[in-house]
């Protein structure tokens, strides 16, 4: 679900509305950009390695720009995998085109955003100027990280998403944080409790004002934000545990959202178990959903409007495929857990209700794997007359 890079969404939800839309210029823009570049490499701690290449474009340039690289992102067939996984699981509604909601999500209120293919900064035609200010120095962030790493090809781990979402929280983490910092000088707003509370407290209260946000559903709405909000909570540790190491490297990035969450399981190098199914078959979609994933399914299978994330999940790794079949995709989806316990709470809170979750001419099934070396689970859910129901996809040894 969060597969676009750098797309102002923190600027969206914080920005000051109060000055009246006008066109800022090239040569407004370039002032701009010029001025703030010192502040932010001052508050990422790294120096700008080369200039920085940056355009302004009109709403219509932008949305026509957006809707190419969720083309490219979301091709029919992956877009068709992804929507029945996640309408399977009760995630998304039946009805909905993920697709067409991206882009409305992100072009709602965007003002400005950074692309890594074309390593420049653009600027939208008639943005507020005081949200212009603050998307740019968010943004100027994302361009100075791409000197230092490669954001075209890490951002495009489409095998596996969990660990995708981990390093897109740590750029956005990064950003989120310089760009405050950069617009705040003289203050350090960021080493106070009460500034993350009203930070929580901000981003809340700002989705009733977005009309496409405020209707998104539950599950698209916390993925989009978790970058953003716990990249920055992430990096905040990081900065205290790694002084004078600002960014890290890839070596150093985060292998899943569980390390994202609890930093605990990252200091340790607590990384994700391997998980592969046994054939080479071809399936609609394959991918990985991660610890976030399943606070989601939580939340929303209990008709909840909070994920909570503070309790680890005790989850070590999983893998799921989606078929296509006459009667309907069909999910398969194994879930490593760490421990026995893990698996048992999984399997109270959120297993039995999705074998509650009605779906006409469909069978769940969700049991243990008690001849797995971990701790497993198998989630099914496939129409009732599924010709692989007798033989199920298995995991490799």
């Amino acid at each position: 679900m969060r597969r676009i890079v750098s797309l102002a969404m923190v600027a969206c939800l914080a920005a000051c509305r109060g000055e009246p839309p006008r066109d800022p210029g090239d040569r407004e823009l370039a002032l701009l950009v010029d001025s703030l570049r010192p502040d932010v490499e001052r508050a990422a701690g790294l120096p700008f390695r080369g200039p920085t290449t940056f355009e302004l474009r009109s709403k219509e340039e932008v949305r026509d720009f957006l809707l190419e690289k969720l083309r490219q992102e979301f091709p029919p067939e992956r877009q068709e995998g992804i929507e029945a996984v996640y309408t399977l699981l009760g995630l998304l509604p039946d009805t909905l085109d993920l697709k067409q909601l991206l882009l409305d999500l992100y072009t709602e209120q965007v003002a400005g955003f950074y692309d890594p293919e074309r390593k420049t900064l653009y600027g939208v035609r008639g943005a507020d100027p005081a949200q212009l200010r603050l998307v740019l120095a968010h943004e100027l962030v994302h361009a100075l990280q791409h000197q230092y790493l490669p954001l075209d090809s890490i951002m495009h781990l489409r095998s596996n998403s969990d660990r995708q979402t981990a390093v897109q929280a740590v750029l956005e983490g990064q950003a989120t944080l310089a760009s405050i910092r950069a617009l705040t000088p003289g203050t350090d707003l960021l080493a106070t409790p009460e500034f993350w509370q009203l930070f929580r407290e901000q981003i809340k209260t700002a989705q009733s004002s977005m009309e496409v946000f405020s209707r998104a559903p539950l599950a698209l709405k916390e993925g989009l934000i978790f970058p953003y909000l716990n990249g920055a909570e992430f990096m905040k540790w990081w900065d205290s545990a790694r002084a004078g190491h600002p960014l890290p490297s890839l070596d150093e990035m985060p292998r899943s959202t569980e390390q994202i969450l609890h930093t605990g399981r990252y200091d340790r190098r607590d990384l994700p178990v391997p998980v592969a199914f046994d054939d080479a078959e071809a399936a609609l979609y394959e991918d990985t959903m991660g610890e976030l994933e399943l606070h989601l399914l939580r939340a929303v299978l209990q008709n909840g409007d909070q994920v909570h994330t503070e309790v680890p999940a005790g989850w070590g790794g999983d893998r799921f495929r989606a078929y296509r079949s006459p009667n309907g995709p069909a999910l398969v989806w194994y879930l490593v857990w760490d421990d026995a316990e893990s698996l048992g709470r999984f399997l109270t809170n959120t297993g039995r209700l999705l074998e509650r979750l009605p779906r006409a001419g469909y069978r769940t099934d969700v049991s243990t794997m008690p001849n797995a070396a971990a701790p497993t689970l198998r989630i099914v859910i496939a129409p009732t007359g599924w010709a692989r129901w007798s033989r199920l996809p298995t995991l490799s040894p």
